[in-house]
């Protein structure tokens, strides 16, 4: 019985790395089409219209949408009634090998000491995983691969909490001109409020990556705040891929949690036209469903 969940998980995990690498999120690729209905600079539609024939072939030829096929990255929920806990990573880990040679994937893991790739996408640290317990008995996750050139741009500041509300915008939208077309825009700009550095930067890449499109923050005043950085954004005139244009960003999302009286921690964390996510659900009994995001 053990080994058979255990095969399940595997076979769960390597459909959502597959299913994540071939294709943005379905909320991301309809908003790409939308924006051509926005978008009014030349160029940037082409850029536009080049981006969904980018994942046309990729989804017809079962291949990867991207060839930055980003860092493994599995958000898990994980039931305290669910069978299989700490052998976890192991096996997801393992997914993530054979998916890399069957697809296949680029390697993104390098050692920083030594320079080398380790050929298979793991390594010390990666995959990147982010477990969340809860009372049940299945196990949850959803598999997204972070490219590169949306981590380069990010930010993180610790700052006085006095007027931090004020001085927010301005560090959104300059850290936006500062990436310029670095991230691969249309991007989604994700924004993270915490206690600390740490906290704030995880917030602010849950916002990035796992939100979809044109949900808001329950927080009515955070809801608020989210429109109104959009349409900021989007006055930039960065456009699709630098080019020029009103769709800079497909969407702007905060994530907060409760903060320190004496600092107020931001993260800035981008994703790419090419969101990518899938997601997986494993009961004890060895069945699961898989479903895009």
């Amino acid at each position: 019985m053990q080994s058979r969940l255990e095969d399940s998980i595997k076979e769960a995990a390597k459909a959502i790395v597959k299913m994540a690498s071939v294709s943005p999120a379905l909320d991301v690729k309809n908003a790409i089409k939308n924006s051509l209905n926005i978008e009014v600079h030349e160029p940037s539609k082409v850029q536009l219209n080049a981006i969904l024939e980018n994942i046309n072939l990729a989804e017809r030829y079962n291949a990867a949408v991207c060839q930055d096929t980003g860092v493994p990255t599995f958000f898990i929920r994980l039931g305290d009634g669910f069978p299989i806990r700490s052998g976890l990573f192991k096996i997801l880990t393992e997914a993530v090998r054979e998916v890399t040679r069957e697809l296949p994937l680029r390697s993104n893991t390098v050692d920083p000491v030594s320079e080398k790739n380790s050929g298979d996408n793991t390594g010390l640290g990666v995959p990147v995983f982010d477990v969340e317990l809860f009372d049940g008995n299945y196990l949850e996750m959803i598999y997204t691969p972070k490219g590169g050139g949306t981590e380069l741009p990010s930010k993180a500041f610790v700052i006085p909490p006095g007027n931090a509300w004020e001085k927010l915008p301005r560090l959104v939208l300059d850290a936006v001109v500062d990436a310029g077309p670095m991230p691969c825009p249309p991007v989604i700009v994700g924004v993270g409020i915490g206690p600390s550095m740490d906290v704030a930067a995880k917030l602010a890449k849950k916002a990035a990556i796992l939100r979809p499109v044109g949900s808001r923050n329950s927080n009515p005043e955070v809801a608020k705040l989210e429109d109104a950085l959009l349409r900021a954004v989007n006055k930039l005139g960065i456009g699709a891929h630098g080019t020029g244009g009103v769709v800079t960003a497909l969407d702007v999302h905060i994530e907060y949690a409760y903060r320190h009286p004496a600092t107020f921690a931001v993260g800035i964390v981008f994703s790419c036209w090419a969101t990518r996510r899938a997601r997986a659900v494993v009961y004890p009994d060895g069945k699961y469903e898989v479903k895009p995001q």
